[in-house]
């Protein structure tokens, strides 16, 4: 196990009507001017904006409304609220959505008192100091409500890209599995996937003797598992919601991820995917994830056999163990498939013609040098036939 330091200050709110507490959060860390920021209709129409506003006014503090955060979140937005606080006097942002918001929120807060462009942080400038954050999350996936990141498409060039720091980590999040409970399957499906995918690039580490974090992900992996197809037989699925909700978080809070080395290489391959066709990031890593493992397997295969038997059910076949990584690596797509993500680039709405442009943002944009590393460091080659085995 490696050496690390770990720090998770976020206080977590969980449980039914739990929004409603919001103004008192948003008080209790030191708000006084607030900028509720959500997505679209759905935020709206739910009354969820209501009763932020309510709770808000009750604890007397003033608030601004920006919404128009989509999936894929856009440089364009953060910039137009760093300017709305900067007027206002803002001093604390509250996220109201899922994870496309809060890492919207995250840019903004990072970039009301830069002088500087807010993207130098997403080319890879440490965020040492932003505006609280403080979230209400509405889809379990990203993790970004107890994470320190932040992934934003920057519209010049279209580069996604992803930003860091404990400074923008949110102060509370208020975590309510019934605000789940209206999600379409797709949205639900998407985000389990992004959670797995969370959990996949922590496990495929290059770090040895690191079984407490192995064993913490496993579990992970199982109650995923086991809750996804709970939740699409039945949307209203309180405790599956409640569980899932939960284990979004743990994956991506690093709590799984300390002492080891990590991948993202799939978040990064597929990072191209959803800021060229705009498709929802969950399903894009459904149709990355299944191409990087069996491109990559053979740089540890034991490590892949294990989370075949470990998780996905597979016997260990010890005279010839690359079987099993490959039956485990087989499991999890037919079951991503068997909650309804999509397969191949057909399904995905991407398109064979479009391989060397992605590869070539993908190693060479926006200062990159030729290649991706993680578990295993990928040229431009390698990521070339990684898109192919998607087709």
């Amino acid at each position: 196990m490696d050496n690390f330091t770990f720090y998770s200050p976020t206080y977590f709110v969980f449980g039914k009507d739990s929004e409603d507490q919001v103004g008192e959060y948003v008080k209790k860390f030191g708000g006084t001017t607030v900028l509720v920021h959500f997505g679209g209709k759905s935020a709206k129409s739910s009354g969820l904006l209501d009763r932020v506003e309510a709770s808000l006014k009750k604890e007397g503090l003033k608030y601004v409304m920006l919404g128009g955060v989509k999936p894929n979140p856009r440089s364009g937005l953060v910039y137009e609220g760093i300017e709305l606080c900067r007027k206002e006097k803002v001093d604390f942002i509250l996220a109201v959505g899922g994870g496309s918001v809060i890492d919207s929120s995250k840019a903004i807060a990072a970039g009301v008192d830069y002088e500087g462009d807010f993207w130098d942080f997403y080319s890879g400038k440490p965020i040492e100091k932003a505006l609280s954050v403080g979230t209400i999350l509405t889809i379990a996936a990203a993790g970004s409500e107890g994470s320190p990141d932040s992934v934003i498409t920057k519209e010049e060039g279209m580069f996604k890209r992803g930003a860091s720091g404990d400074a923008i980590r949110p102060k509370f999040s208020i975590l309510n599995p019934a605000l789940t409970q209206t999600l379409p399957a797709f949205q639900s499906a998407a985000g389990i996937t992004d959670i797995m995918a969370h959990l996949y690039e922590r496990y495929l580490t290059n770090t040895g003797d690191v079984e407490v974090t192995d064993r913490l992900i496993e579990a992970l992996l199982l109650t995923m598992k086991h809750e996804a197809p709970r939740v699409m037989a039945d949307p209203n699925n309180y405790e599956a919601r409640a569980n899932i909700m939960w284990a979004g978080m743990m994956a991506h809070n690093n709590s799984c991820g300390v002492g080891r080395s990590q991948d993202w290489n799939s978040h990064n391959i597929e990072h191209e995917l959803s800021a060229l066709y705009d498709c929802a990031h969950g399903a894009g890593l459904a149709v990355t994830m299944p191409a990087v493992f069996r491109y990559v397997y053979k740089h540890d295969v034991m490590r892949f056999a294990k989370v075949a038997t470990r998780v996905w059910g597979c016997q260990m076949d010890f005279d010839h163990p690359e079987v099993t990584a490959l039956e485990g690596i087989d499991a999890f797509q037919h079951f991503l498939i068997s909650i309804g993500m999509p397969a191949n680039f057909q399904q995905l709405g991407a398109r064979k013609e479009d391989i060397p442009k992605l590869v070539e943002v993908l190693c060479r944009g926006d200062g990159r040098e030729g290649s991706i590393s993680g578990f295993v460091t990928l040229s431009e080659e390698d990521c070339t036939k990684i898109y192919e085995m998607m087709v």
